[in-house]
């Protein structure tokens, strides 16, 4: 089993997490203007990602670019990105294999330290079957961060298709799933929800 196997229901039974989903989480936070670079890439790339639809297309193409952007306006925080990483963090509750992306909330690229954010790449297109998958990481990198003894007053996440993001608040066994769906015509404010999430202010 792997966190690729967890529907919503299914993590709400196995690790007793109450969901929220009525609430807009991330309204109020500021936009974040992104750089010409940034705005140029994605000019170039968002057509082709989309005209493809392919699930590494956008992963190569759009997701992958924003979370680059994200490092770069979080300068005054120590962050990594990881991409792709096994997370094996208990093997009898499923919570095991690789995660698309985390962002950690340490300056240690070699060793994932301190996830803070994980990132679900949605399949088919679909984000609400991807929400299973993005709270059992969000568990797993509160255990994960116990075990290290960080505390973390929570964890956050989002599902993307690359061009549309949807957010998740963990606290304690509580997740908060944003009732907002945000697109990618609209990234200054995605930048400045992550950026937020990534300074524990979201």
């Amino acid at each position: 089993m792997a966190y690729s196997d967890f529907t919503l229901k299914k993590v709400k039974l196995d690790f007793n997490i109450q969901t929220v989903e009525e609430q807009s989480l991330f309204s109020n936070s500021e936009e974040i203007e992104i750089s010409d670079y940034l705005a140029q890439t994605l000019k170039r790339n968002v057509p082709l990602a989309l005209a493809i639809n392919t699930e590494k297309a956008r992963s190569e193409l759009i997701i992958i670019n924003i979370l680059l952007e994200v490092k770069e306006k979080s300068y005054d925080q120590k962050i990594s990105l990881f991409s792709g990483i096994d997370f094996n963090v208990d093997k009898e509750k499923g919570l095991t294999v690789f995660c698309d992306y985390i962002i950690s909330g340490s300056e240690e690229q070699l060793y994932l330290e301190l996830p803070v954010i994980t990132i679900v790449e949605a399949k088919n297109e679909n984000i609400i079957s991807g929400l299973g998958q993005c709270i059992a990481e969000m568990h797993a990198a509160q255990l994960f961060n116990q075990e290290a003894s960080h505390e973390l007053s929570c964890v956050y996440g989002a599902v993307t298709t690359g061009d549309e993001w949807r957010f998740v608040k963990l606290d304690n066994n509580v997740a908060y799933i944003d009732n907002d769906s945000y697109y990618i015509n609209n990234i200054n404010k995605i930048i400045g929800i992550l950026v937020n999430m990534v300074k524990g202010e979201a």
